[in-house]
């Protein structure tokens, strides 16, 4: 018999006792640790973000201009979206102007946002899911600068998939009848951000509106995988579809 708190127990209770106790897991440090901490998705993405800001900052200065002045770089010319060049046959841009940013604070304070807002939400919807509601969320942002931005002027920056993910958390918490007062705020002290100078308004409320509905596809279709992903590649072609075939607003009033 092995003494217990109360009494005595047999060494198979102990034994079966000790099957039932769920060990505690340490995050522990390094890469595992923040992974564990943060997501592996919003890490990722993080990551391509400062490398594209370092690229086109070392493109910049071999190009002739200060490195921190990276919008003035050859390789972000290329990559930011212009509604006419993509109308023109180069549509990569509506994709690869949401891993472009404009100085290293427009850089930081994205890549905050996305650490806060990513981690949260790769916890509630898992990885995979997370990557769509972000790509699709850029996409749509966009798009919407694509169907009524002017089309000479060029855009770059995450926020349009950012805005997405206070889209797609606000619809998570309407959902399960959470406080939604402190995300309110946060949205309308964002919308009010993006009506300063040189910020795209289109951008982020078409990233809002196409995360929010990502969520809510998700959520509807929550016990079958196969649907949210056919869901979320719809939503893409759509997208897409806009993106590409109808002509810019703006161009079209010109």
């Amino acid at each position: 018999m092995i003494p217990a708190s109360v009494g005595f127990q047999c060494p198979e209770c102990v034994r079966e006792g000790a099957a039932t106790v769920r060990r505690v897991r340490s995050t522990g440090s390094g890469l595992r640790g923040a992974v564990a901490r943060w997501g592996a998705v919003p890490l990722a993405l993080i990551a391509a973000n400062v490398a594209m800001f370092l690229v086109t900052a070392v493109s910049a200065g071999l190009a002739g201009s200060a490195p921190l002045d990276n919008y003035r770089s050859p390789v972000f010319e290329a990559l930011a979206q212009v509604p006419l060049l993509v109308q023109l046959g180069e549509p990569w841009r509506l994709l690869t102007a949401a891993f472009l940013h404009i100085g290293l604070v427009h850089l930081a304070l994205n890549m905050l946002a996305l650490l806060v807002f990513g981690s949260e939400l790769e916890r509630q919807l898992g990885r995979w899911r997370f990557l769509g509601l972000y790509l699709v969320s850029a996409l749509g942002g966009s798009t919407v600068i694509q169907l009524f931005g002017e089309p000479l002027r060029p855009v770059a920056g995450a926020s349009t998939a950012i805005y997405g993910l206070l889209g797609a958390l606000g619809v998570l918490m309407v959902l399960r009848r959470q406080d939604i007062r402190g995300i309110l705020v946060l949205l309308a002290i964002n919308v009010f951000i993006s009506f300063l100078p040189g910020v795209s308004l289109l951008g982020h409320l078409g990233g809002l509106v196409t995360g929010a509905v990502v969520a809510a596809l998700l959520v509807a279709a929550r016990r079958r995988p196969a649907l949210q992903g056919a869901g979320l590649a719809a939503i893409a072609v759509v997208l897409l579809a806009l993106a590409l075939t109808v002509p810019a607003l703006a161009a079209v009033t010109v």
